[in-house]
């Protein structure tokens, strides 16, 4: 049986988790919106690259360019994957 400590611990590393892997599908909806013709601009979509693009920016920043491929998105993806797999080892 578990203790209410542990009970709120795994609440709590359950929506971490689930925070960062909404986080990473963001990013992806991100990069993938001008395939799949999204008008990112549109009212109930305006809120992805608010919180997507420091990140992707920072990810642009940080890598060489690498010719007409972004790897900004690709890139943060991975780092919040990282993250997520440091931290809840899941």
């Amino acid at each position: 049986m578990l203790t209410p400590t542990g009970t709120l611990t795994m609440a709590l590393r359950t929506a971490l988790g689930s925070a960062l892997t909404l986080y990473m599908l963001a990013i992806l909806l991100r990069w993938t919106a001008p395939w799949l013709e999204l008008d990112l601009r549109a009212r109930h979509l305006r809120w992805i690259p608010q919180i997507t693009d420091p990140l992707i920016n920072l990810m642009r920043r940080i890598l060489p360019p690498a010719g007409p491929m972004d790897w900004g998105p690709v890139a943060a993806v991975t780092a919040v994957w990282i993250i997520r797999l440091v931290l809840l080892q899941y």
